[in-house]
């Protein structure tokens, strides 16, 4: 009689997990390993199917009994289950709270009639299906497979229940952790706690199970006491940066970091960079020279997308300390710079800048120099002209800056339009191509060489300067001769 409560036990766990299976499949839409263990049984099942049965067998017979006594011992199993397992463990293995007629959030009047369907089916159908199966089997064998395989749900079990408690000790000293923190905290060692606070959840299978599992975990008080604590941590340190409201209609124009900031971060660094190489111009190389990315405007687009990628790069970072800052900046800065000059050669042909004379250059796209310079921009604009920026931004109406958005997005985009077909046809222009149609003779009359000259003093045909990805090198024949 035990052998064949084991073999009840371990058949009907069995059934619980596919069952568990087939109703993630249907709610989720997607098919994952559902279940409190590594291996395919939900014991919960298998024990409530197991006492449903000796205690109800003896009334099989009548089908009122049997349904009365399986909803009333079921429903108690349930409950009392879930009482234990959420003192234990911390978070609760299922949760009605949002379903009507609940008591308790363990169960629902639905679910209580639906498990007095059951054990009347287990009892009176499913066992009796068991019994035909296992009556075929060598008893010794029985034993053997019975018991081993009891044996690995217990090992399992113990080992999730091990697993999960630890998990609920790890959080609770998270929890503690996070209580203590305060908006002084340094950069490093929130960087460090959600690190281990994310680690929580993934350093082992079974714990990455356990999740998928039980989402619930993640909602209990301990972690949103942590989710909540790094939450307000992170909003009081951007306090300088990112105002908080309450709903989307309070948000002012441009709120945050959104396509249509970084747009307009990307004209403004444009026109500041054009100021920057004016003035680099005038003092450094003794000379006045217009210097501009567009043939419309006093725009520079690497500098605007400099801007662009600092502000992403170092948006949640300004608390570090200056020199990381500055660091990062030449870093990212330099890696922009390289990136434009290869773009611009690779789709287009020509060069604007060439650093290969110049000391610890890569491959005369930018130098130890310019990385400095683009160190100490990344520097003042994270400290002082982001920050100024963004308020002026988020001060324009928000139907005002609908439109003016609109009109300036529009104006970049025929203007970066008009300077690559301008620059192609000035290129072809001077290899003897004559003009094919009505647009390159535009282009002839409005952007002459004169005139491109001018605005693109320093831009350079590949062919005539000789570059190649491994740097610029200069073999005009002609100028040699």
């Amino acid at each position: 009689m035990f052998i064949d409560l084991v073999w009840y036990f371990i058949i009907i766990s069995f059934l619980g997990w596919v069952f568990c299976e087939i109703r993630g499949l249907l709610s989720e839409k997607k098919l994952y390993y559902e279940g409190f263990m590594a291996t395919p049984f939900c014991p919960i099942y298998g024990v409530g199917s197991v006492l449903c049965y000796v205690l109800m067998n003896p009334f099989s017979e009548n089908i009122y009994i049997l349904i009365f006594g399986s909803t009333v011992l079921l429903s108690l199993f349930t409950v009392l289950f879930g009482v234990i397992s959420e003192k234990l463990l911390g978070f609760k293995l299922w949760d009605f709270t949002d379903l009507k007629f609940n008591i308790g959030s363990y169960i629902t009047v639905p679910f209580v009639l639906l498990l007095g369907a059951v054990g009347a089916i287990v009892v009176r159908g499913i066992i009796p299906v068991i019994n035909s199966f296992i009556s075929y089997i060598d008893p010794t064998v029985s034993l053997i497979i019975s018991l081993s395989t009891l044996g690995v749900i217990l090992i399992d079990y113990v080992l999730s229940l091990t697993v999960t408690i630890k998990l609920i000790h790890k959080i609770k000293h998270l929890n503690k952790i996070s209580l203590v923190m305060d908006s002084d905290v340094s950069v490093e060692r929130l960087k460090e706690f959600e690190a281990n606070y994310n680690r929580v959840f993934t350093d082992s299978i079974i714990r990455r199970h356990l999740i998928n599992s039980f989402p619930e975990l993640k909602k209990t008080s301990m972690v949103k006491q942590i989710t909540d604590k790094l939450e307000e941590i992170k909003t009081d340190n951007m306090k300088e940066y990112t105002q908080s409201f309450s709903s989307n209609e309070e948000k002012p124009f441009a709120f945050g970091i959104c396509f249509t900031k970084l747009f307009y971060l990307f004209v403004i660094g444009s026109f500041l960079g054009t100021i920057f190489e004016t003035v680099w111009a005038l003092f450094a190389e003794g000379h006045f020279e217009l210097r501009v990315g567009m043939v419309y405007g006093p725009f520079i687009p690497v500098y605007g997308g400099g801007a662009c990628f600092l502000t992403i790069a170092l948006y949640k970072l300004y608390k570090l300390s200056d020199t990381l800052i500055f660091l990062i900046s030449a870093v990212v800065g330099a890696g922009f710079e390289y990136f434009c000059s290869w773009f611009q050669e690779t789709m287009f042909g020509t060069v604007s800048w060439d650093y290969s004379d110049t000391p610890f250059n890569l491959d005369g796209r930018t130098n130890l120099m310019y990385a400095l310079i683009w160190g100490l921009l990344g520097l003042v604009w994270v400290r002082y002209l982001y920050p100024l920026a963004a308020k002026l931004i988020e001060k324009i109406p928000k139907r005002t800056g609908v439109i003016i958005t609109a009109f300036l997005l529009l104006f970049m985009i025929y203007n970066s339009a008009i300077s690559i077909y301008a620059t192609q046809r000035w290129t072809n222009r001077s290899d003897g191509v004559p003009a094919q149609n009505r647009f390159e003779e535009y282009l002839d009359r409005s952007f002459d060489d004169k005139r491109m000259e001018m605005l693109f003093p320093h831009m350079k045909d590949v062919e005539t300067t000789g570059v190649t990805s491994e740097g610029i090198i200069k073999i005009d024949s002609e100028k040699n001769k």
